[in-house]
């Protein structure tokens, strides 16, 4: 169980939702914090929260995770400020939906430079920092349940989602060694503003194919948000994922059904047939490679043939 009282952390989009249950979550376990901004009235909300409550005011970061010489400003001031960071929460993102096949370039510019470009924005640039102060650490990199479920009006979101599930569960083999631990974070439905990213959409990115933004379909989708669970619930269930270093956190119990689909239809989907004793030779060094790097050895491309 990873003891966290003294640990600096920095989580992205940090001032609402998800984030900020996340980062009372670390507050209360005794960790400092900084946390990433883009609105004012939710920082400033946030900054009262924590002194109010009687933690130490975080830094506050402005930052668009998206652009990466910001993100690598931000983490020197971080470290700057506290000297070592060992925690990072990749959480800031966006819910935009609407019909994939008539999606422009724009649309997957700006969702996947967010969802997926944000994350590899904050591992480039904290990564190296955490392992040069040698004390360890851990990463969690918040994605979706879309991280695994897939549909129709989703196709952007899920693919972004999917990517971060991809480039999470790979990364905690390579940190395994230094002593940093990685977390995949899928949550599912929460209580957030998450169903309003639409109407923050940057100029840059205006030329959508994913129709014309409805406010009234927003609002009446948004009621949907209301009934999810309450941020802070999320924000512990994450900080104890963190504690006991899971490779995977779900926050949500209502996705059996959807679990079990997958792993039947996978199963179902397979060839029955004997496969070759050469390829079976390979998949076997390859469990054997990622079982050794999960337990902190470094595995090179010659481990795998």
């Amino acid at each position: 169980m990873q003891d966290l009282v003294g640990r600096t952390a920095f989580v992205t989009g940090g001032v609402s939702g998800i984030g900020l249950g996340i980062g009372k979550a670390l507050a209360r376990a005794g960790c400092r914090l900084a946390l990433s901004y883009r609105n004012e009235a939710h920082r400033d909300a946030a900054s009262a929260w924590f002194i109010e409550n009687g933690f130490e005011a975080p830094l506050m970061v402005r930052l668009d995770v998206a652009d990466r010489a910001e993100f690598a400003a931000a983490a020197d001031l971080v470290e700057r400020h506290f000297g070592k960071v060992h925690i990072l929460v990749n959480n800031a993102g966006v819910s935009v939906f609407g019909p994939t096949d008539e999606a422009t370039y724009s649309d997957y510019d700006w969702i996947m430079g967010v969802n997926f470009g944000g994350v590899v924005n904050g591992q480039v640039s904290f990564i190296p920092k955490i392992k040069a102060h040698g004390e360890g650490g851990h990463i969690v990199n918040v994605a979706s349940m879309a991280a695994y479920l897939s549909g129709p009006q989703a196709g952007i979101y899920t693919a972004s989602k999917f990517a971060v599930r991809g480039l999470t569960e790979s990364l905690r083999y390579n940190l395994a060694p230094f002593g940093i631990g990685v977390s995949l974070m899928c949550p599912g439905l929460t209580r957030t503003n998450a169903w309003d990213s639409a109407m923050r959409r940057p100029d840059a990115f205006a030329n959508s194919g994913l129709g014309e933004v409805d406010p009234d379909v927003l609002r009446q989708f948004s009621t949907a948000f209301d009934l999810g669970m309450d941020p802070d619930e999320v924000g512990e269930k994450t900080v104890a994922g963190i504690r006991a270093n899971k490779a995977l956190i779900l926050t949500h119990p209502e996705f059996a059904e959807d679990f079990r689909e997958i792993y039947e239809a996978s199963l179902a989907a397979l060839p029955d047939e004997q496969p070759t004793e050469g390829r079976l030779h390979i998949e076997a060094l390859r469990r054997a490679a990622n079982k050794a790097a999960s337990e902190g050895t470094v595995i090179g491309m010659d481990d795998l043939t």
